[in-house]
Order: structure tokens, then sequence, then C-alpha cells
């Protein structure tokens, strides 16, 4: 028999959001017998990170969050910038240390085993979790259902570019900063020759910020440049003057049209980046993971399989295909493609598409606005194109 109703892998966004829903069900509904596998202290475990997402009114995370904002700007590399009034909607911010905290309260009855994964054996009735602790001791552990949310290993992809960032939390000596706009993508930052670069500007008071230099790109950069594409970008770029570097953060989020299968087995399933729930074109995932993991617990509550759902439609997949290509080969330029999508594309509208949740007549419409021509020509390439290890 199974030691537990669910064994998860990954204490990141998927693994704690469905771990707490799974131990909150509906009245009536008896809570299944959780456990979370943690790697040990050390590189297996996720760097701490900042994860932003949309939302309308009041939502589960607002006790946590750093900071809302409730209008964005994006900055084309000439021209005015265009600043948009979010409407009923609020950008937020989320820091990980803060989720992983604020949840340990709502998951007083999830146990937690910190060990290293290194296989999972599904098995007729569940499955077993063979994994060795930190002092080296095996450990084995049975599961009904598995839910595994470590990165996915590098699946075949026709297109494939790296989000890769890095940014400073800074305090200034002056007020510098708008509290309630978030500079979403400042492309006064030097562009790549293929896929495009910006700057990210998160401000939780006139004085404080996150500040981060993004690209879309082939590979990361080095430490070094990093510093020196910072350095430009506070200093002459946003002029901040004197300001002090609280702390650091890097990352890279793989952005590619690889097929993400969520079904590992009969009784193993992918959650959260190894889910699919990364958007291509613009590296969101905190969103899809919340409608991944709500539904794998709906389904768990109701003695259902828990098949996790697909985080994206089939033809946003498709599109976002087509971008990835235009930018990969410089058909399509960054700056000019999303510059002109946030000036004429109504906002309500825009960040439904980036959420993943238009209708097909309003995906034409946006269509329209995008350079038909390189994205024509990136769609008619890609059908002759091999999927290969990226």
């Amino acid at each position: 028999m199974p030691q537990c109703d669910v064994a998860i892998v990954g204490a990141g966004a998927a693994g704690l959001s469905l771990a707490w829903r799974l131990l909150s069900p509906p009245a009536g509904v008896h809570a299944p017998a959780v456990v979370l596998v943690e790697a040990p202290p050390g590189s297996l475990r996720p760097p701490e990170r900042t994860w932003c997402y949309w939302e309308e009114g009041p939502g589960e995370y607002d006790d946590l969050v750093t900071a809302t904002w409730g209008h964005l700007r994006v900055r084309a590399g000439v021209g005015p910038a265009t600043t948009r009034n979010l409407g009923p909607l609020r950008y937020k911010m989320l820091r990980s240390p803060v989720f992983e905290e604020g949840l340990s309260s709502r998951l007083t009855a999830l146990t937690r085993v910190e060990a290293v994964v290194e296989r999972i054996e599904d098995r007729h009735d569940g499955a077993t979790l063979v994994c060795r602790t930190s002092d080296g001791a095996p450990k084995s552990l049975r599961a009904r259902w598995v839910f595994d949310s470590r990165p996915p290993a590098p699946a075949p992809a026709r297109t494939a570019l790296l989000q890769h960032f890095s940014g400073w939390f800074v305090r200034t000596d002056r007020p510098v900063f708008q509290p309630d706009v978030v500079e979403l993508m400042d492309f006064r930052t030097p562009q790549p020759r293929n896929g495009l670069s910006f700057g990210y500007v998160l401000p939780t008071g006139p004085r404080e910020a996150l500040v981060e230099y993004t690209e879309f790109g082939p590979a990361a950069l080095t430490e070094p440049a990093y510093e020196a594409a910072l350095r430009h970008y506070t200093r002459d770029v946003l002029h901040l003057g004197p300001h002090d570097v609280l702390a650091r953060e890097r990352g890279v989020i793989p952005l590619t049209d690889a097929h993400h299968t969520s079904r590992a087995g009969r009784h193993v399933f992918r959650i959260g980046a190894a889910g699919g729930a990364i958007r291509p074109s613009t590296g969101y995932a905190f969103s899809a993971i919340q409608r991944q993991t709500r539904a794998v617990a709906a389904a768990v509550h109701d003695a259902r399989t828990p098949v996790p759902p697909s985080a994206y439609a089939t033809r946003h997949l498709a599109m976002d295909a087509v971008l990835l290509r235009g930018l990969a080969t410089g058909r399509v330029r960054g700056a000019s493609f999303f510059g002109r999508l946030f000036r004429t594309v109504p906002t309500e509208r825009l960040l439904r598409f980036l959420d993943g949740r238009t209708s097909p007549a309003e995906d034409v419409l946006i269509g329209l606005r995008t350079p038909v021509l390189p994205m024509l020509r990136s769609a008619a390439g890609l059908p002759f194109l091999a999927r290969t290890p990226r």
C-alpha cells in the first residue's frame, strides 16, 4: 500500500502551490496525505527569485506580495513611452522567500522530506520514489500519485532561446522612481543582432526598486557582462545618481517551442516548468502554475485521475513558435514588435493574451498588429525545421 496519497518533488512555486491547494480541500472533503520531497541545501535547490503576475481584484497571495502596481510602461528605443492604466487589474510582485515562509503556516499537515530523488518508478498501484538523503543514506517513498516539479531536461525543439537576466535591488539617494508604474520593457538598451534586450524596473517606493537587465538570446552572459549592462542602464539610461545595491538576483528561463508532456506515467505527472507552464514568448509562468495546480487539486479531491491540464492553447503555442523563430533569425525586431503591441492593443486584451486566455477572434486581431510579412516568413519555414535537443 502507498505510504501517502500524493508525493510532490520540488519546493518551488509549483510544488508549494500544489501542496497548499491539496491540503485546503472543499468543505466535506478529506484532505489527502501529502509528502513534499525537497533537495537538501545546495546547488539543487532553486535560488531566491521574484515572480510577477497580474490579476483582477483580491488574490490568494495578497498578504504575501511585496508590491502591486496599477500602471505599466513600455519604452521603445526611440520615440515617446507608452504608459497604460491597468484598470481593474493589478501587476503583482512576489518574492520566493516570502512565499515559502508565508505558506509554511498554511501547510502544517504537510510532511517534508529532505532528499534527492534519483528516480521514480511507476507501478500498477502507484509510484515509488528512490531517494538519497544528505548523509548518503538511501530512502524510498511510495505514493498513489507523484507530481514532479523539478526543472525539465532539454527537449527537442525547432527554436530555443533563453530569457536570461540579472537584477539589482537598489536604494537611491533621491526619489527617482514612480511607485505606481512598472517599467515593463525599456528598450533603451543596446539591442543584439538577433533576439532583444530591455530594462525592467519594479519600484517598491520612490527610492527603492528592483532593476533588471534582460535579454532573449541563445546564451547567458558572464557575470562581468551583466554588471556592465546594469551599470550602463542605471547610470546612463535611468540616471539614478548615487545608489546602493542591497541585493542581487540572476536567472535563466528557457523559451522554446518544444512539446511538454505533463504525464510521465500512469501515476507520475509533471507540473510547473516541467509541465509546460512557462509561456514561450514571455517567460511568465506563475499564473499558469496556479491554474494548473488548482485543476490538479480539484481532481485529487474529486477522486479523479489528476492529469495536469495544458497551460496554454495549441494556437497560442503556435503563435509563440512563430515569434521565437522571427526573433532568433532577426526577421522580427523585438523592440518594435512589443512596442507596437502595447501601443495598439487594448491593455486588458493584451494581458489576457500573454496569459493565454484570449479567444481565437481576439488572437486574430492581435496578430494583425504584428509585422505580418516577417511573421509569415517565419511561419512558412517552421514545418521544414527538425526538432533537435536544445
